[in-house]
């Protein structure tokens, strides 16, 4: 441990080793520490619950937020900070690896951030806990809809979620101002060592949006109790034939399901359910067509069995997702145009020459327009198809917003002489190219014997698009 180090360990009393510590020494009250009601402190006192996790090493050319709540938190934090540029050094803090062990607590996040010059200073975010009546509003919610809990055990955080909790009065996402900064270098806004800590958490929120409930005052241990209590009072009511929910509890009780004594009754005459069939371990094989018989007119038995079986590979892959936990929340297939549906034809069928040849008379391509298509398909689906055969002109608001990310994305002097077309920025005196999507990522593409052809998957963050490798094109 640097020296830096241990003056910020012995000073603010953070124990290095993290798990179970809790709190930080000393015993100054709350109103001599800055402490705002809400923050801080966990919803056991002294003690309650934290996780501590290790250190995320170095990471190079990606985002820090892949999960749609992990961008909401990073929205929060660039919406709330005054100096973009403050937030600029703490991405490249993150990025480096300059955050410690990260502490979570109830309404607080806390890690030791180390500058380049090896000085380190303790950071802090604070974020508002939720209230006793805010947090039994989401258990009786979530009670309501266990398609929630499940997600949440999968460690994901659909929408609706979020919606159904805001509806009921419960915000768990942060927003404008909810991410409050202190930090050992005093500053009074979000400097580099909290905005780097942000980022780093968004890293961590991707993994785990039990994270986020946590700083809003519950952990998975309480939250998950709680519902088993909820859950278990609700199937005595509904046995008992009372009310449940929201319902009026002076309403009389509606009859629902099948009396005992009828299902009793039937017992002899009803036949037990059959177990549900396995799935197969892979698709089926079409039948050949490769027959004595000669075939009609037109009619390419080679090509029959191809389809055939590439539709044997999308119906086997399609019953696995249906069966798959959380099916329900995920989105719905994106419908592909017969053109978009020969690059992804071409990209799942290999190598065969004669394939690509036909799929590529049949989308009206040349062979090299489609290998290139099948390039792109690969790094995106449909989503990078559109941005290589696309050229579209982004609208004030999108094209404002593609230049504040570039702005924001190098350090001063570091930045790639950029020329602009549309919703493309060419490296002046390099053969490199970033498309802007409509989607609001970045797609990194490089040319290649006079074409330019994809380099590589979207990022968010432009400078870490155009980061890719000669050997990952």
């Amino acid at each position: 441990m640097s020296d830096a180090y241990e003056d910020v360990y012995e000073n603010d009393g953070y124990d290095e080793r993290g798990g179970g510590h809790g709190d930080w020494q000393g015993d100054e009250p709350d109103s001599e520490r800055g402490e705002q009601p809400g923050y801080g402190r966990g919803v056991e006192g002294r003690g309650g619950p934290e996780r501590t996790f290790a250190a995320l090493p170095p990471t190079q050319g990606r985002g820090f937020a892949a999960s749609w709540w992990g961008q909401a938190w990073l929205k929060a934090l660039e919406d709330t900070a005054l100096d973009g540029q403050q937030l600029k050094k703490g991405r490249r803090l993150a990025r480096e690896g300059k955050v410690g062990a990260v502490s979570v607590r109830p309404g607080r996040i806390t890690a030791v951030v180390q500058e380049r010059d090896a000085t380190a200073y303790r950071s802090d975010v604070l974020l508002q806990q939720l209230g006793e009546e805010e947090w039994d509003r989401f258990l009786d919610m979530a009670v309501d809809r266990a398609g929630h809990i499940a997600a949440l055990l999968d460690r994901e955080m659909p929408p609706h979620l979020v919606e159904d909790a805001a509806a009921a009065g419960v915000d768990l996402l942060p927003g404008i101002g909810d991410l409050e900064p202190e930090c050992g270098c005093e500053a009074w806004d979000h400097c580099p060592h909290t905005g780097a800590l942000c980022y780093q958490v968004a890293r961590l929120l991707d993994e785990d949006p039990f994270v986020l409930l946590l700083l809003r005052g519950r952990d998975e241990r309480r939250l998950l109790d709680e519902l088993q209590v909820r859950s278990a009072a609700r199937a005595v009511r509904t046995v008992r034939g009372e009310p449940t929910g929201a319902q009026d509890r002076s309403a009389p009780a509606a009859r629902h399901g099948v009396p005992a004594e009828e299902v009793y009754a039937a017992e002899d005459i009803l036949p037990p359910l059959p177990e549900p069939p396995p799935v197969p371990g892979e698709p089926g094989l079409p039948p050949s067509l490769d027959t004595e018989t000669d075939p009609a007119p037109g009619l390419d038995p080679a090509a029959l069995e191809l389809l055939a079986a590439d539709s044997a590979v999308r119906a086997h892959r399609m019953l696995l997702e249906a069966l798959a936990p959380a099916h329900e929340h995920r989105p719905l297939p994106v419908e592909l145009t017969p053109d978009q549906d020969a690059v992804r034809l071409a990209a799942d069928a290999g190598p065969e020459p004669w394939i690509a040849t036909r799929l590529a008379v049949g989308s009206g391509r040349q062979r090299a327009d489609l290998d290139t298509a099948v390039r792109a398909w690969r790094y995106g689906g449909s989503a990078a198809l559109a941005v290589l055969e696309e050229e579209w002109e982004p609208d004030p608001e999108s094209l404002a917003r593609a230049q504040a990310q570039l702005a924001a994305a190098w350090e001063e002097g570091e930045r790639p002489q950029l020329r602009a077309g549309r919703a493309r920025w060419t490296v002046t005196g390099a053969d490199l190219q970033l498309r802007y999507g409509r989607d609001g990522r970045w797609w990194p593409y490089r040319k290649e014997r006079g074409r330019w052809v994809p380099a590589g998957p979207a990022d968010d963050d432009p400078a870490g698009a155009l980061a890719v490798s000669p050997a990952d094109a």
